[in-house]
């Protein structure tokens, strides 16, 4: 059984115990006033041998095959299935999130465990993954990781940190372990605001609208092939109710267009000042305002038609430029053909234009899974004189026509919003951004009922380019309770109260540098405020055991990092397998097991007849 000298000893003790044993029972059946019945002699012939076999096992356990100077390391959501599948290094630890340490070292942290173990040259991690405090003791320690299933649910999610009120948004995110599933977004009041059936890789995109600010939590409802509920997740999102951006419109000439786009404005709440050009020098509209740096330093956003561009001349134009290099938004509206002259212009402002002579279709892609729940979200519920017209539901969005400008190079980005194609580039100049539009007849949403894609298209390209504003503090997004919080951004009296009230004072980290982060830990669940030079952030921390499949994706993605990626126990090469001795504690159960089985056949008398 064994190669070594202490082993032959003990196999030899056993084998003569065994033999002794054998001997004796059979003396008993031959020679004694009672014979055993043939099966219960049986099963105590087997029974010796397996006795001493369990015996020798249990101490001297089978070795294991382990790598030298690897330390294996278990953490939340491990499995002794996993640790039995892969080949374990020379020293086990069990971080105190592990679910069963076993025969595993516990250690508070990993700093801990690599000062226990020096020699380790490799770390092999097991489960969901490393926690924030135990990264950074990695260090230049190479690392395999080895990760649980993610559970079943929700393990993406990608929200908007604030939503200026009134604006639309989207949510996309991963659900694991769901094949032909759906999705739903509920708002606050309990209302389906979208729908969506679930990828094949549990990909999902929904999409709703910001109604109201203040602090708002949404629901993801997800179900399975059955339409049977798995997870109710919350989303809570902050809406806020932004300065609106100051608006300077001029219009080369009246037309649905502008008629539309004025009016959309004056909806949405933003201070404008409109003038639009009839020709033979007469203006509608607003006063007419001198183009100069200081007088655009009182707007956020210029918008102008091509027309208008082309009557600027140089003095008002390079004037109307030294404002955006200053953070002014532009915006041009082409709605016709470019003359040469405007092409040259955009050429040396980095958005070389191709094309433009003709126009061409521009499809809006219905939401998926609009019915009439989603259409009241978007459109609101309608009144007696004006009621919500439910035919909208199944009749597609009517199809623009937008002028086939094509932009080259890696200046122009295109702008994403709710369009089918790219409509609209822009390009920063200076701190400002300038942007050219080539819709020529959204006009046409709100005359067919759909003034809410009409306004998702607008409030897209204002968002993009209009003057911005102070940047807020950076918090971690997924902030969870009793686990480190990273906020960037913060001032030197900056601090954080909680919804108990309690009050913590947040140090930035001399380390962090100009971005001037600092860590915070939540003890309770909910929104948070960020108190900082008279004004307060808040941010949301979710429960420690809400949203499991959340917190799993994000240890995974953490430690992924730090093995560059690898996610197999094995990928290393040049390591070399030892022999390390076996656990002693199952070999000994089972020997405790066989020999109490033994004791209770020999004294039982029903195996027993009479001699003779």
């Amino acid at each position: 059984m064994n190669a070594n000298p202490s082993g032959d000893w003990l196999v030899a003790l056993l084998s003569l115990a065994v033999a002794v044993a054998v001997l004796r029972l059979l003396w008993r059946q031959w020679r004694g006033p009672q014979r055993a019945r043939g099966w219960w002699l049986a099963l105590l012939l087997i029974l010796q041998p397996l006795s001493a076999w369990l015996l020798y096992r249990s101490l001297v356990p089978p070795p294991l095959a382990v790598r030298s100077g690897t330390l294996t390391v278990l953490t939340a959501g491990a499995t002794r299935a996993q640790l039995a599948a892969t080949t374990r290094g020379e020293a086990l630890v069990a971080l105190p999130e592990a679910p069963e340490p076993g025969d595993a070292e516990a250690v508070p942290d990993l700093a801990t465990a690599l000062r226990r173990h020096p020699g380790t040259a490799r770390i092999q991690v097991i489960g969901d993954g490393l926690e924030a405090r135990d990264r950074d003791a990695v260090g230049g320690i190479a690392l395999a990781f080895e990760p649980a299933t993610l559970p079943t649910g929700v393990t993406g999610l990608w929200t908007p940190s604030r939503i200026a009120a009134g604006d639309g948004f989207g949510i996309g995110g991963r659900v694991s372990g769901v094949d032909g599933g759906s999705i739903e977004l509920i708002d606050p009041s309990g209302q389906r605001v979208a729908a969506a059936r679930l990828s094949d890789a549990g990909v999902f995109e929904l999409d709703g609208t910001a109604r109201a600010a203040g602090l708002a939590t949404f629901n993801l409802q997800v179900f399975d092939a059955e339409h049977e509920p798995v997870e109710r997740l919350a989303v809570p999102l902050q809406v806020t109710d932004p300065p609106a951006p100051r608006v300077l419109l001029l219009g080369g000439a009246p037309n649905p267009e502008l008629r539309a786009l004025r009016r959309w404005i004056g909806d949405a709440g933003m201070p404008l000042h409109a003038q639009i050009a009839v020709g033979a020098g007469v203006q509608l509209g607003d006063r007419p305002l001198p183009m100069t740096v200081d007088g655009l330093a009182e707007f956020d956003l210029v918008v102008l038609d091509e027309r208008v561009w082309t009557g600027l001349g140089d003095t008002r134009r390079q004037a109307l430029l030294a404002a955006v290099r200053q953070g002014l938004g532009l915006l041009l509206r082409v709605t016709g053909p470019l003359p040469a002259r405007t092409r040259a212009q955009l050429d040396a402002l980095g958005l070389a234009a191709d094309a433009g002579t003709a126009t061409t279709a521009l499809t809006l892609p219905q939401p998926e899974g609009l019915d009439e729940a989603g259409l009241r979200a978007r459109l609101g519920g309608g009144s007696e004189d004006a009621p919500l017209d439910l035919e909208l539901v199944a009749a597609p969005p009517p199809r623009l026509l937008r002028r086939d400008l094509r932009f080259e190079g890696a200046a122009a980005v295109p702008l994403r919003g709710p369009a089918g194609s790219d409509w609209m580039y822009w390009k920063a100049h200076g701190r400002g951004r300038i942007g050219v539009s080539t819709l020529v007849d959204s006009y046409r949403l709100p005359l067919s009922g759909r003034g809410d894609l009409h306004a998702e298209l607008w409030s897209a390209a204002f968002a993009a380019l209009a003057r911005g504003t102070a940047q807020p503090p950076r918090v971690d997004p997924g902030a969870r309770e009793g686990h480190r919080v990273r906020i960037c951004g913060v001032g030197e009296a900056a601090s954080v109260t909680a919804p108990d009230g309690s009050t913590s004072t947040l140090l930035p980290d001399p380390a962090a540098g100009p971005e001037r982060c600092a860590g915070y830990w939540p003890r309770v669940p909910g929104w948070h405020r960020l108190l900082q030079d008279g004004e307060a952030w808040p941010f949301h921390v979710r429960p420690s055991g809400e949203a499991p499949g959340l917190r799993a994706a994000a240890l995974r993605e953490g430690t992924l990092a730090l093995a560059g990626g690898d996610a197999s126990p094995n990928a290393a090469d040049g390591i070399v397998l030892v022999q390390r001795r076996g656990a002693s504690w199952p070999w000994w159960l089972a020997w405790l097991g066989s020999v109490a089985l033994l004791w209770g056949l020999e004294r039982w008398r029903r195996g027993l007849v009479v001699a003779g």
